[in-house]
């Protein structure tokens, strides 16, 4: 196998395009050949040492990914040898070759591309289980999506339109607002210009939106929570803005408001079956044309580096896709 690995916690800069040798499943383990591997945020932190998950060194970065079951261990049912796949597996995808525990690993629904798989899993199934499972969502409701132009946010605004809510979609530009009218938004705030509390009240007549979508943190999130509707659910996805926000409590009171804690990696291993439902759900929204992944590039695996930098500079709209070629 060929793969970029990371073998100190120095960054993207560090890592080392290399020859392994194939690894091979044990009991309750698959071998994946990958065809595309898709990079999200923690992608960025772990190679940094800053995510919660801490795999030893040296290893694989890419956590979520798409391809074809090689070998399979003792003990496999579900998966077979030539079988099309998605893996949740925290590492491995930027390598041609991956071993993955089973029960991380999803059999393709037939005629869904690698691109698609490897970007789905991942932003889909956070924005479900953030806005069916703990924010309630129900048809009508107004929601505001912070972040909305990248993988979890745009994510979130299909979710939110097809569980027939009303979405307010917020980016850094005129442009990513552009793409997210594009997209299906109802409305959107380009929230670079302050006024992120006065555009919230005229769209929602002084009401403000039922449910926060938050993957950003940092400065909008206190106007943001100023602007929540009475009983209304402020979901706490992530700190992609790079600071976690000190909120005054009292909001939630004056509100009636709940703060409510996203952790899908959790949720997963916590509750699988209430995870399986809920990609069921999900892949049943594919197949009708609702939700589909917004790639804004595929890219060889060769420019894992561009794709980072391109990542770490906001430039993204929806999620990148790294590409293995066909025939190895």
């Amino acid at each position: 196998m060929h793969g970029w690995f990371c073998e100190t916690l120095d960054g993207v800069s560090a890592l080392q395009w290399r020859e392994a040798p194939t690894p091979q499943p044990g009991p309750g383990e698959v071998l994946v050949a990958v065809r595309a591997a898709s990079l999200n945020f923690p992608d960025l932190l772990i190679v940094e040492g800053k995510y919660q998950f801490k795999p030893a060194l040296p290893f694989v970065p890419g956590s979520e990914f798409a391809g074809v079951v090689q070998a399979v261990g003792e003990g496999v049912r579900h998966v077979k040898v030539g079988d099309a796949v998605a893996a949740l597996a925290g590492t491995g995808g930027f390598g041609s070759h991956a071993v993955v525990n089973a029960m991380q690993v999803l059999p393709l629904p037939a005629g869904m591309p690698f691109e698609d798989a490897a970007a789905f899993a991942f932003t889909y199934g956070t924005s479900h289980h953030a806005l069916v499972d703990r924010a309630q969502l129900k048809a009508g409701e107004t929601v505001l999506v912070l972040g909305a132009a990248g993988g979890v946010g745009s994510a979130a605004v299909q979710i939110a339109k097809a569980m027939g809510a009303r979405v307010i979609a917020a980016a850094g530009s005129d442009a990513k607002c552009a793409f997210l009218t594009e997209l299906g938004a109802d409305a959107t705030v380009n929230y670079s210009d302050g006024k992120l509390r006065e555009s919230l009240k005229a769209l929602t007549d002084g009401k403000g939106p039922d449910v926060v979508y938050d993957p950003v943190g940092g400065e909008w999130a206190e106007a943001a929570f100023r602007s929540i509707a009475w009983r209304g659910r402020y979901l706490v996805i992530g700190f992609a803005g790079g600071a976690i926000p000190a909120l005054p409590w009292n909001l939630a009171l004056l509100k009636g408001a709940s703060v409510v804690g996203v952790f899908w990696g959790d949720f997963v291993k916590r509750e699988p079956r209430a995870f399986a439902s809920g990609l069921a759900q999900l892949l049943g929204w594919y197949a009708e044309g609702k939700v589909k992944p917004v790639l804004d590039a595929v890219l060889p695996v060769a420019e894992v580096k561009e794709a980072y930098r391109r990542m770490a500079g906001r430039e993204v709209r929806g999620k990148l896709v790294l590409r293995h070629p066909d025939e190895r």
